[in-house]
């Protein structure tokens, strides 16, 4: 009997500098602090897990270099008991690394990435059999060159989708997000893959962008009845079980049995407020434990949304996640937005 999740991707450090302006080519701006962290969906969405339950089996897929960043990842899924068996060391590329740019008065970040040894990852590295694993989570398509390619002669189907078919014929349940890429590759690329994905969990602009319709008015609020439009388009596209939407203001789940709710997200404060870019992946953690420990769809938004307000209390994407007792914490008290 399968258990736990396993988690694959992109695996990524961010190096977070704090500067006092962004430059123009040419001129210079001065860094006045640098910190480290967590970068990728599949190393997010682990520590996020294993943040909230320290039993939970979970496990590692991908590939990063031989270098120090590497080794700070593989020294980090060890010392969180995360199971690194199908993690594969590079010779050839170092580990994929973002620098962030972030102008110390307005929080604004702007971002250089490089894919480095993600791209190397292919269909031979999901040697499934090797773990345990009830859930494969893949993230972020559209940015894993190799899965996203569609095999000579199928092209209705990448090799993402091959994995899937793999997984879910070995009793694996599939789960999908995607790279923030709003250009007609994005649609392509999950067209030939949602067929074989039984939840999709990604923002209000990425599955908008699928769906060919926008989730906001034209003053830029969210319209809860354009969420369930945007998920039934998407349910169309073959999706097996589950469309799941996330966005500043609240999560929205919508399955094929018809099955749809709505979960504003958290009234955090802004002195809470102390970074933004881990709240997606906190969010797809939340869904994703929900989804393993078999609980509603109205209890694992409530969790998702929850985990999505823990993270922003900490300028990198997982420093402040907490357990699942302190996360639920806060939703006494901050209660939700009114939307």
């Amino acid at each position: 009997m399968r258990r736990g999740i396993a988690a694959a991707g992109n695996w990524i450090i961010d190096h977070v500098k704090i500067v006092d302006k962004l430059p123009a080519e040419e001129h210079l701006a001065t860094i006045s602090a640098q910190t480290d962290g967590t970068g990728g969906a599949p190393y997010n969405v682990l520590v996020g897990l294993r943040s909230l339950s320290p039993d939970i089996p979970l496990s590692a897929i991908g590939v990063v270099g031989r270098d120090r960043d590497g080794d700070s990842i593989m020294d980090h899924l060890h010392r969180l008991n995360i199971d690194t068996t199908l993690m594969r060391l590079s010779e050839d590329s170092p580990t994929s690394y973002t620098d962030v740019m972030t102008v110390a008065v307005t929080g604004r970040r702007t971002f250089f990435h490089h894919l480095g040894a993600n791209a190397e990852l292919s269909p031979d590295d999901f040697r499934l059999e090797a773990i345990p694993s009830a859930i494969l989570h893949l993230g972020y398509l559209t940015l894993l060159p190799n899965l996203d390619a569609m095999p000579p002669g199928e092209p209705a189907m990448t090799y993402a989708a091959k994995v899937f078919a793999t997984a879910r014929a070995a009793g694996i349940t599939t789960s999908l997000d995607v790279v923030t890429d709003l250009s007609p590759r994005l649609t392509e690329i999950l067209r030939a893959t949602l067929p074989e994905t039984d939840y999709f969990i990604a923002n209000e602009l990425e599955t908008g962008c699928v769906a060919g319709i926008s989730a906001r008015n034209d003053a830029g609020q969210i319209q809860p009845l354009q969420l369930e439009v945007i998920a039934d388009a998407i349910l169309a596209l073959g999706v097996r079980n589950s469309v799941v939407i996330h966005a500043p203001e609240c999560g929205f789940w919508k399955s094929r049995n018809g099955e749809a709710h709505l979960q504003p997200s958290l009234q955090v404060p802004a002195d809470f407020i102390q970074g933004t870019a881990g709240a997606g992946d906190a969010f797809c953690a939340g869904i994703l434990y929900g989804i393993h420990e078999s609980w509603s769809a109205e209890k694992s938004l409530l969790i998702a949304v929850a985990n999505a307000a823990q993270s922003l209390n900490d300028p990198t994407t997982t420093g402040g996640l907490k357990s699942l007792h302190e996360t639920l914490s806060l939703i006494e008290a901050f209660g939700f937005r009114d939307i």
